[in-house]
């Protein structure tokens, strides 16, 4: 049956304008495209680049993310030619994520998280590129960052790569001992997502004075977050971490955003397990609580920032 198959749609080919080159490419498109959505899940675009509460297109931007520094403002990531990325090639589009750079050549300030995400794998980029390209265009404006004194003198960025931005390829490293060599493979794919893709650091790490992540306290909480909010620790420290978590505890909670307690996840965690987390494979869920429970443990007790 397959080969007979094959035989009627060789046949038909010429009758539909396509040749068979043609439809494999066509294929391999939508290929990539399926991919670069997941991708895009993994990534959390949505939120920053959606003005969910003020009713705007999707990744028209628009969204206010406020910050010790001053609001940004998500831009317009749409196809769109004249306030989207329409304009931009493929290589523009690495660049900006690799580098963090504009098709211009302007530095983009940090807040877009080009330092994690300049470790990304180059098919996660072109298969994300090919599906951004198929979405619908917004013709909306992008509005200006408001920022305070000086973090809005944008040559300062320069300064600020200089000292603390150093792109390059993803290298997962060696996996404690006790992750075992069966676990090596979800470890890598966990390391992945949370210290690239998924950016985690970027809202779960502390920053210093000038906005850089203290590495000393990788994923130790933040209590100067994003939106004012205090972001938790998620080191496996058992007294102000989640080491009393299981593997299924964490994987549940980024699928439904239930803690074993059974609170429920809110604000911006909220969004994310809605957006990202909770469109992640089961496989990349467990891959992320085993990279989690790996890491050292560190005490640190987030409070609410006062004010």
């Amino acid at each position: 049956m397959l080969r007979r198959g094959l035989i009627l749609a060789a046949l038909f080919l010429p009758l539909s304008g396509a040749t068979a080159q043609e439809v494999r490419q066509e294929a391999a498109d939508e290929a990539a495209i399926r991919r670069g959505e997941y991708v895009f899940n993994a990534g959390g675009c949505y939120g920053c680049h959606t003005d969910v509460k003020g009713k705007g297109a999707p990744l028209a931007g628009g969204r206010r993310l406020k910050t010790p520094f001053g609001d940004f403002i998500g831009p317009n990531i749409t196809p769109d030619p004249d306030h989207g990325i329409g304009g931009w090639t493929l290589a523009d589009f690495t660049r900006a994520l690799r580098e963090g750079v504009s098709p211009a050549g302007d530095p983009y300030y940090p807040a877009f998280p080009y330092t994690s995400f300049s470790r990304m794998e180059e098919e996660d980029i072109a298969d994300l590129w090919a599906w951004l390209q198929s979405v619908e265009p917004a013709d909306t404006e992008n509005v200006g960052h408001e920022l305070d004194f000086p973090y809005g003198w944008r040559w300062l960025t320069g300064v600020w790569r200089a000292l603390y931005f150093s792109p390059g390829d993803f290298e997962a490293g060696e996996p404690p001992a006790a992750v075992g060599e069966e676990g090596r493979e979800p470890w890598e794919r966990g390391a992945y997502l949370v210290r690239v893709l998924g950016h985690c650091s970027e809202c779960h790490t502390p920053r210093g004075g000038l906005g850089a992540m203290n590495d000393d306290l990788f994923l130790a909480g933040n209590a100067a977050g994003a939106e004012g909010e205090p972001v938790p620790n998620i080191t496996p420290d058992r007294a102000t971490g989640i080491g009393g978590w299981s593997l299924a505890d964490i994987e549940g909670y980024l699928e439904i955003g239930m803690d074993p307690d059974g609170d429920f996840a809110g604000g911006a965690m909220a969004e994310v397990i809605d957006h990202t987390t909770g469109k992640l494979t089961p496989a990349d869920r467990r891959a992320i609580a085993v990279f989690l429970m790996s890491l050292p443990a560190v005490e640190r007790r987030i409070a609410r920032p006062p004010g």
